[in-house]
């Protein structure tokens, strides 16, 4: 592992907003969710490593409307994460994929610093850009996460569920009878050891997995839903799966077209 040095720059993780994509009206000063010290940090960032470009223009140009960009959103070096981050995540150590994260780092390596953003949240949280972290580790880079939105942790401590062990396990299959097993095997790990599982899902199949949900677990089992979170329209509930089958209201009140965050346990 090589040693720190002076004249290299840092790897900053720089959380975005959570309302990217949606069709929100008159959207909010990004003010609203990051605090000033990473608004000034990324103001003054040259470089960057992103899941995907044009996204992080449009990011960058709301934090120019409070922090003054160090150079013109035009003259940003802008790196794309490859596309197979994208549809099979980096976490996987491959030496390939450690070769290409090195290569996206060489900035840093200049002395300037750099910074690590996706779409939406925390980078390399439920999002590509761990290998991003790891190589910066291994190249001796100072790496510092800077203060902003994490839908999943929102999600956990507004559900009511154990906060003290929880798992997050991404995406559960599409086919029917596979995620009807996979939602069992995790409804049962839940409420044999207290440990909280956290699912999400791509927007337009929150509403199938919701349906799902409810068809297969058992009516003790305690299920929460986040949707939009740090939005106007955010909605949380969380109820056993009995009362989720009762009260059709808590299905209807979901901002099901938005983001969501689905959490079990007991």
């Amino acid at each position: 592992m090589s040693t720190h040095s002076e004249k290299r720059g840092t790897l900053y993780l720089v959380p975005a907003p959570l309302d990217f994509g949606l069709d929100v009206e008159g959207m909010a000063p990004v003010d609203q969710w990051l605090p000033v010290q990473t608004l000034d940090v990324a103001s003054r960032l040259k470089h960057w490593v992103t899941e995907n470009a044009k996204s992080t223009r449009a990011f960058l140009k709301r934090v120019d409307a409070i922090a003054r960009l160090a150079v013109p959103l035009q003259e940003q070096n802008i790196a794309e994460l490859p596309r197979a981050a994208h549809k099979k995540g980096d976490h996987a150590p491959q030496a390939d994929g450690e070769l290409a994260a090195r290569a996206l780092l060489a900035a840093a390596l200049e002395g300037h610093d750099v910074g690590l953003v996706s779409e939406a949240g925390m980078p390399a949280i439920a999002d590509p850009g761990s290998s991003i972290v790891r190589a910066a580790h291994a190249l001796g880079l100072r790496v510092v996460p800077l203060p902003g939105p994490i839908s999943l942790m929102l999600a956990l401590a507004a559900s009511g569920l154990n906060g003290q062990q929880f798992a997050f396990v991404g995406y559960v299959p599409q086919e029917t009878a596979e995620r009807a097993r996979r939602l069992r095997e995790l409804e049962a790990l839940a409420l044999k050891t207290g440990q909280t599982q956290i699912l999400i899902e791509t927007p337009y199949r929150n509403a199938a997995l919701l349906r799902a949900l409810l068809q297969t677990l058992h009516p003790h089992t305690r299920l929460a839903v986040c949707g939009a979170l740090t939005l106007d329209q955010q909605v949380s509930r969380s109820a056993l799966v009995s009362e989720w089958r009762q009260f059709k209201g808590l299905q209807d009140s979901l901002p099901m077209q938005a983001p969501c965050v689905f959490l079990l346990g007991r």
